[in-house]
């Protein structure tokens, strides 16, 4: 099997359309019924080819599969919702419009393996409905960064991926193969999704390969319980013989001391620069997702309490963690969490507007 990608032709529009349709059908098969109506279309297909942003996948010398690669602003992605993206500087490319002919699989790990080689930092979106983009995406190591709208106004789920050229290739298929699956069963704060926004946080701060390292291990102790994982993460890591492929005894233990200093209810500065920003890319301040996470960990620790028990202690853990008296820190001159938690301190302080959106999140959680 030869599988190859070329760019589209206005000869290749009507057997793309025939791509949509089976892959909307696919769509509609899977319970998503809103996304792809009226869309896309020839004349969309067409905007792509005169852009030189389309592209045909080919198997054997026939077209299996087409999608677009569009470098530049997207315009849609001016606005976001409940997050914001982590790059704002770095050019990007964005993935649109992926679709594939009956009976053949993997055309999507194709595109994004494509994608990637050509460019060094990518964006996406999908609807919330579809599963399988939402799957593929966190598999392909692209990060959810919040809610973006489409021209219609319709809400889609934005996604930001980087190939860190910084970064030997081992040392990523390391962490990719043996690091985050070990994340896969943990609270919805320490699950890959968590330690890839760790990764790509600190790497905008200080793109090398002992920054890398350091964000994907910072947790790797939460086998042993969040009160003492960074303990257990740094001994973990001193002991990690793979680590000796990469970096010496004094970086192992520098990697190592940032890992323990991590922790939001650490007292004092941690021992390095290196630890200042872990510290800080660990620092996951977006307001609704503060509320979310503290929400489902009651219900999941404190199953006994009712609505306004679950209430009263999301109300004290804000409190003590985040307000201008609670014990988080910002360790970095000009930090990039210093206008989310701004943001999250102003939701703490405006007790309607947090207990509707407690409510939302409590009653999604327990309906």
């Amino acid at each position: 099997m030869n599988r190859t990608i070329r760019p589209s032709t206005e000869a290749d529009i009507e057997t793309a359309l025939q791509m949509f349709d089976h892959s909307r059908s696919l769509m509609r098969a899977a319970g998503n019924t809103v996304q792809w109506t009226g869309y896309p279309t020839a004349d969309d297909l067409r905007k792509d080819i005169h852009r030189d942003a389309s592209y045909i996948v080919e198997q054997d010398g026939i077209p299996v599969g087409t999608f677009a690669l569009v470098p530049g602003i997207e315009p849609t992605y001016g606005v976001i919702d409940h997050g914001r993206w982590i790059d704002t500087l770095s050019p990007y490319a964005t993935v649109h419009r992926v679709a594939k002919v009956e009976g053949v699989d993997g055309i999507a790990a194709a595109v994004f393996r494509y994608a990637k080689e050509h460019h060094s930092h990518l964006r996406a979106d999908t609807h919330v409905s579809n599963r399988a983009m939402r799957h593929l995406l966190e598999k392909e190591g692209f990060v959810y960064c919040g809610i973006v709208y489409m021209n219609d106004g319709t809400p889609r789920l934005a996604y930001e991926w980087w190939r860190y050229d910084e970064v030997p290739s081992d040392l990523k298929a390391w962490v990719e193969s043996t690091v985050l699956p070990q994340h896969e069963h943990y609270d919805s704060a320490h699950r890959p999704d968590h330690i890839r926004r760790v990764i790509a946080r600190a790497m905008l701060q200080q793109p090398s390969p002992m920054t890398f390292a350091t964000a994907a291990l910072h947790d790797i102790g939460i086998c042993e319980g969040r009160e003492v994982h960074h303990l257990a993460s740094g001994r973990i890591i001193r002991a990690c013989q793979e680590l000796h492929r990469w970096f010496s005894d004094d970086e192992i233990e520098q990697i190592a001391q940032a890992a323990e200093d991590h922790r939001a209810s650490a007292t004092s500065r941690p021992r390095s620069m290196l630890g200042c920003i872990i510290a800080e890319a660990d620092r996951d301040v977006e307001p609704e997702t503060i509320v979310r996470r503290t929400v489902e960990y009651g219900l999941s620790h404190y199953p006994e309490l009712d609505r306004e028990g679950h209430w009263q202690r999301t109300l004290q853990h804000l409190d003590e963690k985040y307000s201008e008296q609670g014990y988080i820190k910002l360790w970095l001159d000009d930090s990039p969490n210093a206008a989310p938690l701004a943001e999250l301190r102003d939701l703490i302080r405006d007790h309607s507007r947090l207990r509707s959106l407690f409510d939302e999140i409590y009653t999604s959680q327990t309906t």
